[in-house]
């Protein structure tokens, strides 16, 4: 029969677990300033051109369905 352990304690009060939040934080390696700026600028590049080409194929199909459906 196997034994079971005694649940582990998560280490003491609220204002400890915020601590343990903070010591992780310490940890990360933060992008430097020109790493966020590019990379946001390739995203927003990267979110136009796809809105941008969700809105040819949109503006494409509402076309064709008018013609071969509704024969305008």
């Amino acid at each position: 029969m196997k034994r079971r352990s005694a649940p582990a304690k998560s280490g003491g009060t609220r204002f400890g677990f915020f601590g343990e939040i903070i010591s992780e934080l310490k940890k990360v390696v933060w992008l430097s300033r020109r790493e966020v700026m590019y990379l946001t600028f390739l995203v927003l590049l990267i979110s136009v051109a796809a809105g941008i080409l969700l809105g040819v194929v949109d503006f494409g199909f509402a076309n064709l369905i008018d013609k071969l459906f509704l024969g305008r």
